[in-house]
Formats: structure tokens, sequence, C-alpha cells
């Protein structure tokens, strides 16, 4: 079954694919509600900004010039939000470039203002980056209302009949078929049916104008 996670594995292999490298850094980052605490809004797009720099063949004299003069700024602590996103903001302006964001639902609500903040600042100035993200649908409401008109969102769920596939495919490989009756069956997928939520994947676009994301 198609799951945040997969979704997003599936989008950043295709990109990945079809760039071959050549049209900008693919970017991607998994939110972990375990680990929400730790991954701050910081933590992500320097963890963004590392692959980026890491996954462009060519910098210019001009970015490395910039990225040397912001790194003498910073004078030897680690880098804060600011610094990172005036990098990003260097770094992604003269190409194209793909980030995919995923589970962002499970970012707290405090590092997700931060986060839009910083990713309204970076598109201000980066009209050819492209955002992937997924998550439960109450963030598109945050996502357009911090960033407007650059937003494209579907919704996107399991049917019961994908479900009852998936379940029997994998009740074939029962060692112990005959421990199944109907009625435990309708039992497990009423149960299985009420803990499926949708899930949200939202197309966010540096230019005013949208094009697709992939």
């Amino acid at each position: 079954m198609l799951t945040k996670g997969n979704c997003s594995s599936l989008v950043v292999d295709g990109l990945c694919d079809q760039t071959g490298g050549r049209d900008g850094p693919v970017t991607c980052f998994y939110f972990d509600f375990a680990a929400r605490k730790e991954q701050s809004a910081t933590n992500m797009l320097g963890s963004l900004l590392k692959q980026m720099i890491s996954g462009t063949r060519r910098i210019s004299e001009e970015i490395l010039r910039a990225l040397r003069e912001q790194k003498e700024a910073v004078s030897g602590r680690r880098p804060q939000l600011v610094d990172i996103v005036k990098m990003l903001q260097l770094v992604t302006a003269g190409q194209r470039t793909y980030m995919c964001i995923d589970a962002l639902d499970e970012c707290t609500a405090a590092q997700r203002f931060r986060l839009f903040d910083s990713v309204e600042q970076i598109l201000e100035k980066s009209p050819g980056t492209r955002m992937f993200v997924t998550g439960r649908p109450h963030i598109r409401a945050e996502i357009e209302k911090r960033l407007g008109r650059r937003v494209t969102s579907i919704s996107v769920g399991p049917t019961r009949d994908d479900i009852l596939s998936y379940f029997r495919a994998r009740m074939s490989e029962d060692e112990t078929p005959d421990a199944m009756d109907e009625s435990l069956e309708a039992d497990i997928l009423e149960k299985i049916m009420g803990g499926i939520s949708e899930m949200c994947v939202i197309g966010v676009y540096g230019a005013e104008n949208p094009i697709p994301c992939y």
C-alpha cells in the first residue's frame, strides 16, 4: 500500500532517474515522530544544504566566494537558521533544485512555523526551486496560508478494495490458513480501515506560475 514514506521514496527515485544529476540536485528529508525533538527546522534545512552542495557537480566561483564569506561570518560557531537560509538562497538561486520533505506533520508546530518562514525566504530568491511534501491533511491549510499561490495539492488514500487485495495477498503467505475464518477476517479489516488516514501530497513552487513538480 502507498504510505508517506514509500511515496516520497518513489518521487526521489523518479527525480534522480529523470535528472541524472544534470538538472540540479535532488534532496530529501524524512521527519520521524520518535525523533521530533532533534529534528528542528535548522537541522532539516542544514541537511538539505549539505545534500545540495555535495550533489552539485559544479558550483560557480561567485557562489563559492559567497559561501566562504558566509562561513567567515559564522566565526567558528555552529550555523544558525538565518545562516543556513542565506546559504540555501545562494546555492538554489541559479539552478533548478528539488526538495522532498516526507511526513511534515511529524514536525512540531513550533518548528513548522520556523520552517515555513525559512522556505518562504528561500523561494523568494529561488524561482527554480521545486518542493514535494507529504503529510496528513491538516498541514495543507498551513502550507497554503504561508506559501499562497505557489502551492498545489492532492489527497491520496487507499480504497477498501486496495486494502482487501493487500490483506488477502499477505494472508496467502500465512503458514496456518485454517486459523482464519470469515468472521475474524471481517473484524481485522474493520480495525484496519478504522486506522487508515488520508495522506496529502503537496507541490510547492518557487515560481509564481506553477509548473509540474517533476
